[in-house]
């Protein structure tokens, strides 16, 4: 089955689109998208609204982030002040003054991505020297970021920053967001990585231009054989972008009998692309040896869009490894990490999943697993899905889905292929099964009555399986009563090959009944893996968030649009409320109404401000009758892959911010009186004072912003006065 297979969300995210305002704050990509324990080292973030930057965040515990600088989209007026005064700085007999330059002495730049020169030695700069190499660097740094005409104009803002992260934070992934003091505060949310091993990361590429039809090819990026291809050191994590029609090379030196697994993230860091088929940065992995012979290949790991390569090294030398884009396309935001390292890599478990509260035995599979243990969660998890990974005690593998139910289960007990031979269970259970060979069909007999309705639910690609099911009701007659092949899950945000069955049947007498599961494609082994429940319906709901933020103006308030997926037919009310809300915070809660996909809740402040966001959480609550069902919202992000396909994407956290709507940025800078040699003499008068209101605005932000000294902005600015009409 193909992964594009998947329908247009006409429901949910059709509701779920019409609620959420345009992107006015938005980061697109981030780079490098990760970084090794133990390490401090720069990112950047393309994006737009990013006026008046404040702070980065990232979830979790053990990753810090320093803002260092923000590259606003200056206009044409503005870039030819830039321009004025960089060449101004570039007279010898220019200088700074004493302001400025203890500005300049201390002013924190970008610092550049990937490698960089030699220092050369040269003769020692004086303080004012230094300061103004410094600002002439900064504002050549502006040029060279700056795309008149970008590919992507929602990337073109850059936002630099620090991260320092922890030797002990836990690797995996993050959340990393901007907070601003103005708009919309709190940007959308992008995957951040904790790695394990020594990383280099390339330079970073600047904003692509914008292609035209039959001349695109003067829209690509050239670089030198020199910039194509690195030498590294195994283990290592490299950080890179594409563009349009690269490939990568990476040369290493392995010995014979090295168990390498080659991963790359590509589409986990930006899960959806809305303008390009497919939707997603698809990764292509290939290793050649010494000649250029090819020896291994990869363009997908199953139904997973980023390739996962097992390369057991044949002999001693040198060898390259490959990445690319399967269709050469590329941009700023075609970001990767690929590790290469004998790393454990778990390929399967089973069972897919286990009681709760009750010892699980995990069988695992996979490469370099010699000495690691897998723990399964922890005795008092609660029901749903938990991440599980593999550990020798120095390097933890990938994570991979665990299930927690409440029923009652059972493991699948060949051989039961037929329904003379079927496996008798006793409703309601969850069957933890497998394909065991090619064509294999598992078939459970259950004792139904006339009237009961019966559900049988598959998961299995919603945990990592690459079993592809179908499932149908037959009756001792063998004649079918309900089948399903695909069943589309809108809470599985991430998942793009909607594979899992799911059917509710009423049984029509009395009698035995068969439920029979298969792989659609005839595929085998121990990977192929499922998870089937046999129930009567177990009514239950899951809840999306229209928004992965809160934003509201000081002691006001704000409202998200809260929508029930609802399960096994349940339509009954739902109540919402926020969970042990912060001081300052308050919220009258809502009642989704019986039958109804959504509700408005509100949230109230009485704080003027708060300097980092809060997280919050929303529970929703239902009695059906004598059970209690409490679900946490999970905040969403309403996002298209490939111009068609919407997927209600899912963030770790839902913060909260309150802003000042009168916020200025403070002006920390007091021009000097300006000075009568500074003034021009004789210049005509020909402008009004709402004439110049503009070009002095373009001017006082240039000044605040650290780009202009006080000798060219009071000679600018004496300029333009001159010209004012009295």
């Amino acid at each position: 089955m193909s992964r594009y297979k998947t329908l247009p969300i006409l429901g949910l995210v059709v509701l779920l689109a019409s609620a959420s305002s345009a992107w006015a704050q938005y980061i697109g990509y981030v780079y490098p998208a990760g970084g090794q324990q133990g390490s401090t080292f720069p990112i950047r973030l393309g994006g737009q609204g990013l006026l008046n930057s404040s702070n980065l965040v990232v979830t979790g515990e053990g990753v810090s982030v320093r803002l260092v600088d923000h590259y606003r989209t200056w206009n044409n007026q503005e870039m030819g002040t830039l321009r004025q005064q960089i060449a101004d700085l570039r007279k010898k007999e220019t200088t700074l003054g004493d302001v400025m330059t203890a500005k300049m002495a201390w002013f924190e730049f970008p610092a550049p991505i990937g490698p960089q020169p030699a220092a050369t030695d040269g003769p020692e700069l004086s303080e004012k020297e230094v300061a103004k190499k410094n600002l002439i660097d900064r504002i050549q740094r502006v040029f060279n970021e700056d795309q008149r005409n970008p590919a992507v104009p929602s990337h073109r803002e850059l936002v630099f920053a620090e991260v320092t992260i922890a030797p002990d934070a836990k690797p995996g992934r993050r959340e990393i967001r901007v907070i601003t003091k103005q708009g919309q505060g709190i940007s959308n949310a992008l995957p951040f990585y904790v790695g394990q091993v020594p990383e280099v990361a390339r330079k970073a590429m600047r904003t692509c231009v914008k292609p035209t039809l039959g001349k695109e090819s003067q829209a690509q990026v050239r670089r030198t054989p020199e910039e194509v291809e690195m030498s590294i050191t195994v283990p290592c994590t490299m950080n890179g972008q594409l563009a349009a029609g690269w490939v990568d090379r990476y040369r290493f030196q392995a010995s014979k009998g090295q168990r390498l697994v080659i991963t790359a993230k590509a589409q986990q860091l930006i899960p959806y692309v809305a303008d390009g088929v497919p939707g997603w940065f698809q990764a292509v992995l290939r290793v050649y040896d010494s000649g250029g012979k090819e020896l291994a290949y990869n363009d997908d790991f199953r139904f997973h869009p980023d390739p996962v390569l097992y390369f057991e090294v044949p002999e001693d030398g040198e060898y390259v490894v490959t990445i690319n884009e399967a269709l050469f396309r590329g941009r700023e935001s075609f970001t990767y990490r690929l590790t290469v390292a004998e790393s454990p890599f778990v390929t399967s478990i089973f069972p897919l999943g286990g009681r709760v509260g009750e010892p699980a035995t995990i069988e695992v599979n996979g490469w370099n697993l010699e000495k690691t243990t897998l723990a399964p969660p922890p005795q008092d998890a609660k029901p749903g899905h938990h991440l599980i990974a593999a550990t020798n005690g120095n390097l933890v593998s990938n994570y991979v889905p665990f299930a927690l139910d409440t029923l009652p289960e059972c493991l699948d007990t060949e051989s039961n292929d037929e329904p003379s031979n079927a496996q008798k269970v006793n409703l309601p259970i969850i069957v933890n099964g497998r394909a065991d060979h090619v064509g294999d069909w598992d078939v459970f007999e259950v004792d139904g009555k006339a009237g009961e309705i019966i559900v049988a639910e598959v998961h299995a690609r919603r945990l990592g399986s690459p079993f592809d099911s179908f499932v149908k009701v037959t009756g001792p007659d063998g004649k079918i009563i309900a089948l399903n092949d695909d069943h589309y899950d809108a809470a599985s945000g991430f998942n793009t090959d909607h594979a899992d069955s799911y059917l509710m049947a009423t049984l029509p007498a009395d009698g035995k009944y068969y439920i029979c599961l298969g792989d659609t494609r005839r595929h085998a082994g121990k990977e192929y893996a499922y998870r089937l429940r046999i129930s009567q319906p177990q009514p239950d709901f899951e809840l999306r968030l229209a928004s992965t933020k809160m934003v509201m103006r000081s002691k006001a308030g704000t409202s998200v649009k809260v929508f029930a997926i609802r399960k096994d037919g349940y339509n009954g009310p739902i109540k919402l409320s926020f969970k042990d809300l912060p001081e300052g915070f308050t919220s009258g809660g809502a009642t989704l109404p019986a039958g109804k996909q959504e509700v408005g809740l509100a949230l109230q402040t009485t704080l003027e401000e708060t300097e980092l966001p809060v997280n919050l959480t929303v529970i929703g609550s239902a009695t059906v009758g004598d059970r209690e069902i409490v679900n946490e919202a999970v905040p969403a992000e309403d996002r298209m892959q490939a111009f068609l396909w919407r997927h209600l994407q899912p963030a770790e956290t839902l913060p909260a911010l309150v802003i000042l709507p009168s916020y200025a940025p403070p002006a920390d800078r007091v021009r000097p009186e300006i000075r009568d040699d500074q003034r021009p003499k004789g210049v005509k008068r020909t402008l009004t004072r709402a004439q110049v209101n503009t070009p002095m605005g373009q001017l006082e932000r240039l000044y605040q912003n650290w780009f202009l000294t006080d000798e060219f902005a009071n000679r600018e600015i004496a300029k333009i006065e001159a010209r004012v009409i009295q």
